[in-house]
């Protein structure tokens, strides 16, 4: 069973929540098995775990009301029950995010293909900020196909699974006898292309049932041609490179093994092509913010088309109460007799606010840019 991808509606979706009453309680688990290999250490870690949020409950008694502490003390349960079921880690899970809200009947259980920091906060609204800044959260489809089957695997980068195959009955290339020659490699080559035609619409069918953002093929050079032209236009625009792989033998850690270079590469040629028009419009004074405070002028004035962030940014900053309006010192928010809530980590407060926009956020992972700007910036709608 693969693990259920982590996409960007969701995200959005777990950023805009703001129940009208009560506290979130956001828990993260790190289930990876290079360091939690036995039930025991898995155990022990929930019950660290659980603890360090029992404390942050018990932190709250003193600023909200008896029956919202209340709520969060249940739960406290309500999550200690997810963390201890069995299957919590079944199927490639290797971190687990828990949400939950008594009063707004709230308990998101997100389960991640990648490893994440065991910790746990309350706060008004869920905590989305490792599940954005720890792994990539696109989609991809691969496509194995030759002249007689056809496998589509769907996933993240790591989690890719395969999800659906179809084994046709074609003739091999010789004639068994019967027919004239000229017959025989006609009929073949029509069970073929019906076969491939066939796959392409499967493959479509998968998209609109389970979107992907990227599209990788791996069939005999012989088949490639073919197989694209049967493609559906919105598969042709996701299509990001070709494999070179058995089509029937491949398990599905190879696929996940042969595709990691051609998405790694992806998402390299992705960063630099953001981030040489973030240096254009920067050195020209045009559509980009540099730096924490002009970054968060920015999306207080909702103009953030993608928000740029060096991996392991951290700086802390205010949030205005009643505009929820972010700034480093307070000397950028409109608002007479402003009300401010310092934040040790104003990042997650950004991340929301430019979800909120239906804006992108992206990490930078393979290049030093950002540094130069203090590690933050955006590209700007306008």
């Amino acid at each position: 069973m693969a693990v259920p991808s982590l996409t960007r509606n969701r995200l959005r979706q777990l950023a805009e929540l703001r129940p009208e009453q009560g506290r979130v309680l956001s828990v993260f688990l790190n289930l990876d098995p290079a360091e939690f290999a036995t039930g025991a250490a898995k155990s022990t870690a929930i019950t660290s775990l659980m603890n360090d949020a029992a404390d942050k409950v018990e932190a709250e008694a003193g600023s909200i009301g008896h029956d919202d502490h209340q709520a969060l003390r249940e739960d406290l349960e309500r999550v200690r029950e997810v963390l201890d079921a069995s299957d919590l880690a079944a199927g490639g899970v290797k971190g687990v995010a828990v949400y939950a809200c008594k009063p707004a009947d709230v308990l998101e259980v997100v389960r991640l293909s990648h490893p994440i920091e065991s910790r746990a906060l309350v706060d008004d609204s869920p905590y989305v900020e490792p599940l954005v800044t720890a792994g990539e959260a696109e989609r991809w489809g691969v496509m194995l196909a030759n002249r007689r089957t056809a496998r589509i695997f769907v996933g993240t980068a790591e989690s890719l699974e395969e999800y659906t195959r179809l084994d046709s009955d074609t003739k091999g290339q010789h004639s068994d006898g019967g027919w004239s020659q000229q017959r025989y490699e006609r009929s073949i080559e029509e069970e073929k292309r019906s076969h491939l035609a066939s796959a392409a619409d499967i493959l479509f069918a998968v998209l609109r049932r389970r979107p992907f953002d990227h599209l990788l093929l791996g069939s005999p050079p012989e088949h490639t041609s073919e197989i694209e032209g049967d493609l559906h236009p919105y598969l042709k625009q996701r299509l990001a490179g070709q494999l070179s792989i058995d089509v029937e033998n491949s398990t599905a850690e190879d696929v996940r093994n042969a595709a990691a270079p051609l998405i790694d590469e992806h998402l390299r040629a992705r960063e630099r092509e953001v981030l040489d028009r973030f240096a254009q419009e920067a050195g020209r004074g045009g559509r980009a913010a540099t730096g924490l405070q002009a970054t968060l002028q920015a999306l207080n004035e909702q103009r953030v088309e993608v928000l740029l962030i060096g991996e392991g940014f951290r700086a802390g900053g205010l949030v205005e109460t009643q505009t929820r309006m972010l700034t480093v010192d307070g000397g950028e928010v409109p608002v007479d007799n402003p009300q401010f809530e310092r934040r040790d980590d104003i990042l997650e407060s950004a991340i929301e606010k430019t979800m909120e926009q239906s804006a992108d956020v992206m990490v930078i992972r393979r290049f030093p840019d950002l540094g130069a700007h203090g590690g933050i910036g955006a590209l700007l709608r306008f």
